[in-house]
């Protein structure tokens, strides 16, 4: 009997060594004050920020859900690694927190390294827009667990806060103001449903053109990442809610006390083409219960501090909190 080595196996050392050297730029450009050492040690070590009275760490982990399958179809990998940080990072955002470093997991049959490069690229550029540093992952070759072609995602991001600062929820008041920020298209969230319309129902192909662009650039339009706009108005955010899975029927009450509701404008809000494209097929409730609608981040302010976030984001109005069961009243 011949020998067997683990290349033989599936699993290629050699090309997981060059798929290193291929992203060290890559994490170099996301290094931020407070990284110790680089790339290639067993852990990331940052040094937490000074100037904090009491300093609490935040932790979010997420992955990007079924929209890799869209991205492997189509081959086009630089986009999802900013989906995979925007989703961490937006939302430590809703309690307070910077994010300061961020770390990736990345599964797959074979390691294509072109492939794998790119995504780390794409997480890379996640993080320089986070501001945030890329201090380590982790790469597995799996024959035998995924699918030849496929590959699996997972993030994992700290931050910091004040603990002062984390329960926003206190802060809410009747009359405060809802300020929505547009969401760049559909971000990470409820692409089974997409796929099932457009893909399977309707026929399309990721190469057809809608509303000016090719479908799948418009499919894998990246998640929008809200920290600058979060850092340039933080003083005057009573709380913030990230329009994920769920819309916004089920994630603004997060932030909402036991006592007070949500009144939100349907005809204030502006709704991305590929939103409408969809309604025609699938129930309103269900559409705003499963998308962002457009909107990927909504503000709550108190009245007195709307001009000055208006006129520091590109944000508007679409309702007000008022007294009522905890819930998102659409009018």
């Amino acid at each position: 009997m011949s020998t067997v080595s683990y290349k033989d196996a599936g699993v290629d050392i050699d090309a997981g060594n060059q798929f290193v050297e291929n992203i060290k730029p890559h994490v170099k450009s996301t290094l931020i004050p407070g990284v110790l050492g680089g790339i290639g040690s067993f852990a990331g070590a940052f040094e937490l920020p000074t100037g904090y009275k009491e300093p609490v760490l935040l932790s979010g982990t997420d992955g990007v859900g079924t929209k890799l399958k869209l991205a492997i179809d189509s081959k086009k990998f630089d986009t999802v690694g900013i989906d995979l940080v925007a989703m961490c990072t937006n939302d430590l955002l809703c309690n307070f927190g910077e994010p300061l470093f961020f770390l990736d997991y990345y599964a797959t049959a074979k390691l294509e390294v072109d492939e794998a490069t790119d995504v780390v690229k794409g997480i890379a550029e996640g993080c320089i827009r986070s501001q945030c540093a890329l201090v380590g992952g982790e790469t597995a070759e799996m024959p035998g667990m995924y699918k030849e072609g496929d590959f699996d995602l997972a993030g994992f991001c700290v931050g910091i806060a004040e603990k002062s600062e984390l329960n926003r929820i206190e802060k809410i008041e009747e009359g405060d103001t809802l300020i929505a920020l547009p969401s760049s298209g559909i971000h990470s969230n409820g692409f089974s449903l997409v796929r099932k319309l457009l893909l399977e129902k309707l026929g399309m192909t990721l190469e057809d053109e809608f509303d000016g662009k090719l479908l799948k650039d418009v499919l894998l339009e990246p998640t929008r990442i809200y920290v600058k706009e979060f850092k340039a108005n933080k003083d005057k955010i009573n709380a913030l809610a990230h329009i994920t899975g769920g819309g916004i029927t089920e994630n603004l009450p997060r932030v909402l006390p036991d006592n007070l509701k949500a009144l939100v404008d349907r005809s204030k809000i502006k709704v991305l083409p590929i939103f409408e494209y969809m309604g025609q097929f699938v129930e309103t409730e269900e559409m705003y219960r499963t998308f962002n609608m457009g909107v990927g981040m909504i503000l709550v302010v108190n009245p007195k501090n709307v001009d000055s976030v208006l006129a520091n984001t590109d944000g508007y109005v679409i309702g007000e909190i008022a007294k009522g069961e905890k819930c998102v009243e659409f009018i």
